[in-house]
């Protein structure tokens, strides 16, 4: 089975950083993908945008946290997670992508990463983590020591996360 994403698009708003009491640091970011759309029957061609929320763990929080900022232009690739939870009986739903990959794009500003270079988180291989092979001018999170955290099911101001 396969259950992949990858969009490229802006960053809406600067991305909200939180550490766990683990000490694991997750952020969330609000990414928005543009589609032309032509409308055969008008004859004019329409914007269609769509708004994502990224999750990013670890070593890809860190670099959303010193990186990325409202504006920003960001490559993703992960996976697409769906949760529900239950607030006040009553039933809330979210779909969010979980990314394994994120590369800055556009023009360098000062102090920000380079534009090529990549970041990457390991995907869990069966029996635990295995380091990815290096990329080329990326940056890649180190094999955590234990199992990757449990998504919690709202942040502690009880906004879904």
């Amino acid at each position: 089975m396969i259950n992949k994403v990858i969009l490229v698009g802006n960053v809406g708003m600067d991305p909200e950083v939180r550490t766990l009491e683990t000490g694991v640091k997750v952020a969330r970011v609000r990414l928005a993908t543009t589609e032309r759309i032509f409308n055969r029957q008008t004859n004019e061609a329409q914007d269609h945008t769509e708004w994502h929320t990224v999750t990013l763990w670890r070593g890809l929080a860190d670099v959303a946290d010193k990186y990325v900022r409202k504006g920003s232009q960001l490559y993703i690739e992960g996976s697409l997670r769906s949760r529900e939870w239950e607030r006040d009986g009553v039933k809330h739903y979210a779909t969010e992508i979980v990314a394994d990959e994120m590369k800055l794009l556009g023009r360098r500003a000062e102090g920000v990463a380079p534009q090529q270079g990549g970041y990457q988180q390991p995907a869990p291989q069966q029996g635990g983590y295995q380091q990815p092979a290096p990329q080329q001018g990326g940056y890649q999170q180190p094999a955590p020591q234990s199992a990757a955290p449990v998504m919690p099911n709202e942040d502690p101001d009880g906004l879904p996360f």
